[in-house]
Formats: C-alpha cells, structure tokens, sequence
C-alpha cells in the first residue's frame, strides 16, 4: 500500500541549456521594475550579464541591483529592505548562488510587510507566524548544490551566533529558471562543495523519516545522476555533466523541501555558524562518517527500519550488483562516500581550526529542524563521533 503523503508548493519550473533566454519574457509578464539580487561580481562578469541585460531593457525593464557578498545575515536584509521599502518592485530575481538566491527570498518576502526578518527566524525570535504578502521571486541558480530555487527557505546567518532559517510556502519562487550552462564558470573546488551538497541532501531526503514515494522516486533519480556526473564535471567540464548537476541540485531543493534532511545538515548548521566553513565543505567532510554512525545505529537499535534497506538499494545501485547482500550493499556505498571525499580533496574540520574542545558547544547546537528527521535519534556521543572522525 501507499501512505498518504503531501507535497507543498514547487516552483514553476524551466530547465535546460538555453533556458536563461526565457527570463525576459517571464520576468516582464509581472510588471517593468525589477529588483536584481546576484553575488558581488559572479553575475556582473560572467557572460550572460549583458545579453540578458539587453533583453531585459528591450522590454522596457528597469532594475535596481543588490549584491550579496557572503552568506546574508539578518541586519542585512532588514537594512536592505529599509532602503527599498516603498520602490514599487514588480518582481525579485535572484541570479547566483545559494547565497544570492536566500537573501533574494528573504527580500521579496519582507518587501511589502516592511517588518525585520528576525520576527520569523526560526529558534532565535519571537517565531511570528509569516503573512505576507510577498513580491513575486524568481529563482536562477548558477551554481549546482543548494537546490534553493526550489525551497521555502532562506537560510540567514549571524557569524559566531547562529546558522537559521526563514521559512513559509509563501516564500517559494514562482519560477525556478535552471539553466545548466550558468554554471560553466564554476571552478573545481566550487563544483566539489556544492555537488557534496546536493548529493547529501538527495541522500537525507532519501532515508528522512518524512520521505514518501514521489520524494523517493526523484531522490532515486537525483542520485544516480551525482553517481554519473560529479567527479567527471570536477576534473574536466562537459554540457552533459553540467546537465546532470544542474538536474541533481533541482531534485536535490525540491526533496529537501517535502521531507527534510538529516544529522549532517543539523550539524552544517552550527559549523557554519561559528567557523568559516563553506556549507557544502560542512556537507561533503561530514557525509561519510554521518552515514556510517547512521547506519551502525539503525542494525543496533531499529534492524526492521526501513532506512537501512535504503542505504543498501543505493550501495547496490552503485556496485551495479542486484544481488549485493544488505550489509555489504550499505558498506559499498560507505566506501564510495569516503572515495568521494579523497578525490575531491574535501578540507577536513580540523583545517578550519576545530578542535575537540569545541565539539560540546557544536552538539549542543545540532539539535534544529534537520536532525529531527534524521531516520534515528543519535545521541550527544554519537554526533560527537561524526565530528571527531573528521577532525
């Protein structure tokens, strides 16, 4: 039988090679003024700029430019909000990175309401219930990780404090423009990070305890698409490895969105909070060690959990072995993660200057929305024994 299951809201979605040339079109069907919100010089110096840019004006669009640096925190969307509040902005685009597109998100969703993005901030403010209404937002990625084009949140981050999220159904694009040939200026330690990203959150969504049927069916597929393409895309570009990235990044966003993640996400969290870590080096370091604690403790504690013949469907589909057993399907898949992790010559916490002093106070922080849909309860040593096998 199938259980029930719900999906939220998707993003109206146009994929493909080319894909970019379509925006004009879907960004003046809301209106003339927009807000562009891209990184501080990946937009500006990459290719696309100026053609799109030209099409934009020939349909008679203005625009105003935010930049976003580094991960945005609170102050600044609130300040930029401040000084845009009033402009009568048809539409927000968000073309860049994870970064570029959450603080997109959060723009258009305070524009109108006016009122600071720390009122709905998940575990840190007061948590009022979000209204409305938002600026209609449009999502381009340029990168292949964060799936943010398809989620209802945007991450927002106060360095040295806290790592959250602004989240509602209200704040999902309403298109998500993926155009594979965006990320062709990626380089290798880039595509490395963000495809460790994308591969953990297709895994966690995978094995969540929220998972249903049709997240299943695109993890499956999101999968098998990071197996075939991350390692070829991070020593030598093709069309078709960026194709099947930019794909797997998608599916990666939308299945995160339905069921949640897991330990390694809960523990990203904090690490980017109080250390210079990017999130996908957070990701890619920790998955292997994650998945191996995971794993140990479901045969241990919950044998008859349906995760563990997850972890073992995914190491026969990597082995390309039916018949591979469970417990040698699951270690096949533990070996890929920790291959994975060497060729991409993943930094280790320890590089960031993490020490096992500092593992308490990391722990502690874990405990957010994404461990909560771990398949099992960890415990505090647990977790800690994730962190300290990537010291």
């Amino acid at each position: 039988m199938i259980s029930p299951f719900s999906i939220a809201r998707l993003p109206r979605i146009e994929f493909g090679s080319g894909s970019l040339a379509k925006l004009p079109e879907i960004a003046s069907g809301y209106g003339t003024h927009l807000l562009l919100v891209t990184g501080a010089q990946s937009f500006i110096n990459a290719p696309h700029a100026t053609p799109l840019l030209d099409a934009l004006r020939q349909r008679g669009c203005s625009w105003e430019i935010i930049k976003v640096a580094v991960e945005p925190a609170p102050t600044f969307i609130d300040a930029t909000v401040a000084a845009l509040r009033g402009m009568p902005f048809d539409a927000v685009i968000g073309i860049g990175g994870g970064s570029a597109l959450d603080a997109a998100k959060a723009i258009a969703g305070l524009l109108k309401p006016g009122n600071s993005v720390m009122d709905h901030l998940e575990g840190v403010g007061p948590e009022i219930p979000y209204r409305g209404p938002t600026t209609p937002f449009i999502a381009v990625p340029t990168t292949a990780g964060t799936g943010a084009e398809a989620s209802k949140n945007a991450v927002l981050s106060l360095a040295g404090q806290f790592k959250k999220s602004f989240r509602d159904d209200k704040l999902v694009a309403e298109w998500a423009i993926v155009d594979p040939d965006l990320i062709a200026s990626c380089p290798p330690r880039q595509i490395a990070a963000n495809g460790m990203d994308a591969f953990t959150q297709l895994l966690e969504a995978f094995v969540s305890t929220r998972a249903n049927p049709l997240t299943d069916a695109l993890a499956r597929s999101g999968i098998m698409a990071v197996k075939d393409a991350l390692l070829s895309l991070y020593d030598e570009q093709s069309a078709a490895a960026r194709e099947k990235m930019a794909y797997a990044s998608l599916l990666s966003g939308i299945c995160l969105a339905q069921t949640g993640l897991g330990a390694v996400h809960g523990l990203a969290a904090p690490l980017g909070a109080f250390f210079p870590i990017p999130h996908g080096v957070a990701c890619g370091t920790l998955l292997a060690s994650a998945t191996a604690v995971n794993i140990q403790a479901l045969e241990e504690r919950a044998p008859d959990h349906p995760a563990l013949p997850k972890y073992a469907e995914i190491g026969r589909r990597f082995a390309m072995q039916k018949g591979l057993g469970g417990a040698a399907a699951r270690a096949f898949l533990l070996d890929t993660l920790r291959q994975w992790q060497a060729y991409l010559a993943l930094p280790r916490l320890a590089d960031y200057r993490i020490t096992r002093g500092d593992l308490p106070r990391i722990v502690a922080a874990s405990r957010g929305s994404s461990m909560k849909t771990n398949p099992i309860t960890l415990t505090d040593a647990e977790i800690s024994g994730i962190l300290e096998a990537q010291l």
